[in-house]
This record gives C-alpha cells, sequence and structure tokens, in this order.
C-alpha cells in the first residue's frame, strides 16, 4: 500500500542543487569582481575612492617651490572691490616657480577663464576642493581626471585673470560643503610639524 502524499519525505534534492548553483555562480563573481578591482587598469577608480573616504588633513604642505608658510601673509576674507572678499591666500614666487599639489586628489577643471585665469581645481580628501589660481602654465599633459598626489606638479606661478600686471603669485584656496576657508593655518601646521625637535 503506497503512502499517502503528506506522509512521504520530501525529496529537498532540487532546491539544494538551485542553492549550490546560486552560490557558486556568486563566488565566482565575487572572485572575478576581486581580481578586476586590483588590476592596473582599476588603479584611477582604487584611488578615488580611497580619496572619497579620506579625511580632510589637518596640515598642508606648501603648495609653491622655495616659499615658506612664514612668508605668506594672511588675506583670508579681505575685501576685493565692492562686493567680494579673499577666499584664499596669495603664495609670491618669481614667474615659472612648480605649483604643486597639496594633497592626493582628483583633477576635476582645468580652465583658462574668469578672475582666476589659468587655474585648476583639484578634489582631495574629506571631499574638499583645492583650487589653484592664476596660473602662468599648466604642468605638461596634465588633464581632467588625473590622481595626482602631493608634491605632483600643477603648473607655474603667474598673473593670469585679474592678477594681470601684479607681481606673479598662486591664488590658493579650499572649499569645503559649506564653503572657502583660510588654507593658512594649515599650512603653518605643516611648518611647524617639520620644524618640530624629533622625538629621542
Amino acid at each position: 500500500m503506497t503512502p499517502p502524499a503528506s506522509a512521504r519525505p520530501r525529496d529537498y534534492t532540487p532546491q539544494l542543487r538551485r542553492t549550490l548553483r546560486a552560490v557558486l555562480v556568486l563566488a565566482v563573481l565575487a572572485a572575478a569582481g576581486h581580481w578586476a578591482w586590483h588590476q592596473p587598469f582599476m588603479a584611477q577608480p582604487r584611488a578615488v575612492a580611497r580619496i572619497a573616504t579620506a579625511p580632510a588633513p589637518e596640515a598642508l604642505p606648501m603648495p609653491v617651490d622655495g616659499v615658506t608658510a612664514g612668508r605668506v601673509a594672511d588675506t583670508f576674507g579681505a575685501p576685493r572691490g565692492r562686493d567680494r572678499q579673499h577666499e584664499g591666500v596669495d603664495i609670491f614666487a618669481p614667474r615659472g616657480t612648480p605649483v604643486r599639489s597639496t594633497t592626493e586628489g582628483l583633477v576635476v577643471g582645468i580652465r583658462d577663464a574668469g578672475l582666476g585665469g589659468r587655474q585648476v581645481w583639484v578634489a582631495g580628501p574629506g571631499r574638499q576642493r583645492h583650487y589653484y589660481a592664476h596660473l602662468d602654465d599648466f604642468a605638461e599633459l596634465l588633464s581632467v581626471g588625473d590622481v595626482v598626489r602631493p608634491g605632483d606638479m600643477l603648473g607655474t606661478v603667474g598673473d593670469t585673470g585679474n592678477a594681470r600686471g601684479t607681481p606673479p603669485h598662486l591664488h590658493y584656496g579650499i572649499y569645503a560643503a559649506d564653503g572657502a576657508f583660510d588654507p593658512l593655518p594649515l599650512l603653518r601646521a605643516a611648518a611647524a610639524s617639520d620644524n618640530a625637535p624629533a622625538a629621542r
């Protein structure tokens, strides 16, 4: 006599096979994704992800070769015309002096227009944007989308834009979510750290 269907043990084999197949496919996709993420062609996305999650810096190196933080006047917030304030600091140096990135970052703008003249924008850690303006020229082969590291050359000191006719200088500004803030304390913090006596 055949037992009723409700009394027979249930066959889980088809469901188990489907589950194992799905697990195998997911494992293969995860392994392929892990392999691809670590390949050279993914270097830029890896850097962008690292920059996007990094905290904002507490100190920054000088962006202009041969200039110390002590030589930079704190002009942040000073009046500029009737309706503007200075949203950065001016770092004076001879025309053609290299201008370098203060942070790791992604080049998001290279322009020759407006008040800043020749300018480079770099998106850096802490979702801050670093603004390098009045450049005489751009670094060779620099392109939007490049990942730069601290010390990488962005251009050279000049007097383009509304700085035409003034002594050559870099206008350096930093912008966070709530607008511009004074970069000089960060430049001075790096200088103070460089001059601190070594621990024994």
